[in-house]
């Protein structure tokens, strides 16, 4: 796209946004083997080699794509927003930026060299008894300390915003950026403790064990908002980019924030909703988190109102009628559109699966099945994944002053049909066959011969199609960031940011009240975990009855 008028991003900020891409889709492309390798051995068909298990190639699929990816990928977003809408970044800023960066790296370097070596084969949930090496832990560790180093370089730079331009709200993407990053923080308290006051001293040997319960506890405490912190960066390009695409106005500027806000409060405290079936924890705590995580669909349904209405604007201006219109003149042939709203059609199935998930009856079928994972391949592989492809298409080329060709618009439509296609195979299959009560994470030899296996074995090959069109799909999405970065014609790019109808209200100054904000989440999470956490420690079966003491 050619125009005078567009805003560029400074080069300098484009680069620490790229260097965090570099390490983002290079996850894509090992996670991606991985996964693959783990569809092929679950259907009986292929044996890994000697020397590499099915949990070593299980860990390095989760690590790098549920945690690599996710995070750097959205940082370098977060980064490149907060330039775009809050000004160019200072050189502290920056170099506080770069700085987490590289320890990011190092400990995800460092993570990956143990898992590869056979040394961490735990899953990225790392559940306690499976113990792994030190370097293990310590690098998952430098990652979440990374992320804060990022973290707080965004917040000087929305601070020094706001001390330019005082009694205004922020700019909408940079004020969505500091929720996701709050959330973030927050939430990786729970997993940083566990980590260092636990993990740590336990596989260095200091200690002989550790609280299990607590354990997963804290790691459910980050687990869940992990989540979030996933989908909101979609959101934000839903919310935001996505009208920009479709040159029509944001529905509404204070809807957006108050969703946010309502996905802060709501998506810390509920935890415990993947423990229902722990001993240890009180029903009546996990009743108050499942209640609490039912809260969270208010949010969902305000901001599937705020897309919807968005899509219908835009029908309507195209001459669009009739009750469903619009939905025939979206233009499906613009892959940074088709790519986001195919991910928001996928997460319909998938919010339906979260809502099983978290109700205590229906979770009794469900927990621990395969269907789980399928959900998180609804979650986090199709409607988060499908839109971080989305912004690239127009992020990266912004940044290397690329064009994104009609050429590569056509690969990537053609990427998102493959991704969609086998993401179907592959997450209904995986759903069926958890509610045959198939397993999660086990591999196919571990009940080959059981009396029901056999009946398994059609969802299984089911899978392996679909981790092969998925990994098509990876090499296609590899091949266009590359043109993207080094091979497209020069030429200008728009970095899309909406704007509000200049008829809406204007957005009250109150969403900026970030005290008050923080304030109710930290109570609400006091409120959601002080006495399931107190009678862990006081219960705990070691004898543990203080922070101090729950490592012994």
């Amino acid at each position: 796209m050619n125009n005078n008028s567009i805003i560029k991003i400074d080069k300098k900020d484009g680069k620490l946004a790229l260097a965090h891409f570099y390490v983002a889709f290079s996850a894509l492309l090992l996670g991606g083997l991985a996964g693959l390798l783990q569809t092929l051995v679950r259907s009986g068909k292929v044996t890994l080699p000697a020397g590499i298990n099915y949990y070593q190639v299980l860990t390095v699929h989760g690590v790098l794509l549920g945690l690599v990816l996710t995070t750097f990928f959205i940082i370098g977003f977060l980064f490149a927003s907060m330039s775009r809408t809050s000004g160019t970044l200072s050189n502290g800023v920056r170099k506080t930026g770069w700085i987490g960066f590289w320890v990011m790296t190092i400990g995800t370097a460092l993570t990956a060299t143990f898992i590869l070596l056979g040394k961490a084969s735990v899953l990225y949930t790392f559940y306690a008894p499976l113990k792994a090496h030190p370097g293990f832990y310590i690098g998952l560790t430098l990652v979440v300390v990374g992320s804060w180093i990022s973290g707080f370089a965004m917040f000087a730079h929305y601070a020094k915003w706001k001390k330019s331009n005082p009694k205004q709200v922020g700019p909408l993407l940079s004020f969505m950026a500091i929720i996701t990053m709050v959330l973030w923080l927050i939430s990786t308290l729970g997993v940083a403790a566990t980590a260092l006051f636990q993990y740590i001293p336990w596989s260095l040997g200091f200690v002989d064990r550790i609280d299990v319960l607590l354990s997963r506890t804290l790691f459910w405490y980050f687990g869940h908002p992990l989540v979030y912190f996933w989908l909101l960066p979609a959101y934000m390009a839903w919310y935001v980019i996505i009208p920009k695409i479709l040159d029509t106005p944001i529905f509404s500027d204070s809807l957006a924030r108050m969703s946010f806000i309502l996905f802060l409060f709501f998506s810390i405290p509920v935890g415990l909703h993947h423990q229902l079936l722990e001993p240890g924890v009180d029903s009546s705590w996990k009743y108050v988190q499942v209640v609490l995580t039912f809260m969270v669909i208010i949010p969902s349904l305000m901001t599937a109102f705020s897309m919807f209405a968005t899509f219908e604007r835009y029908g309507r201006k195209k001459g669009a009628t009739g009750l469903f219109g619009w939905f025939r003149v979206l233009p499906w042939n613009d892959a940074r559109f088709l790519a986001p709203m195919i991910g928001m059609l996928f997460f319909i199935p998938a919010g339906a699966g979260g809502i099983i998930n978290a109700s205590n009856q229906l979770n009794q079928v469900v927990h621990n099945t395969i269907w789980v994972t399928g959900h998180f391949h609804l979650t986090l592989a199709t409607s988060v994944v499908l839109t971080f492809f989305g912004i690239a298409y127009w992020l990266i080329p912004h940044i290397t002053g690329r064009k994104f060709t009609r050429e590569l618009n056509s690969l990537a439509i053609i990427q998102t049909i493959t991704w969609s296609i086998g993401m179907f195979f592959m997450s209904s299959s995986m759903h069926l066959e958890g509610l045959q009560g198939a397993p999660r994470r086990s591999a196919f030899s571990t009940y080959f011969n059981s009396p029901v296996s056999h009946d398994w074995i059609s969802y299984q090959i089911a899978q392996a199609v679909g981790g092969s069109i998925l990994f098509i799909g990876i090499i296609l999405e590899i091949i266009i960031i590359i043109n993207l970065l080094f091979l497209a014609p020069k030429g200008e790019t728009e970095f899309p940011v909406g704007e509000s109808s200049n008829e809406v209200e204007k957005t009250p100054l109150y969403f900026e009240n970030w005290k008050l904000w923080i304030a109710i989440t930290v109570l609400l999470i006091v409120f959601a975990y002080s006495v399931p956490l107190y009678d862990m420690i006081q219960n705990a079966p070691i004898g543990s009855k203080g922070f101090s003491n729950l490592i012994k």
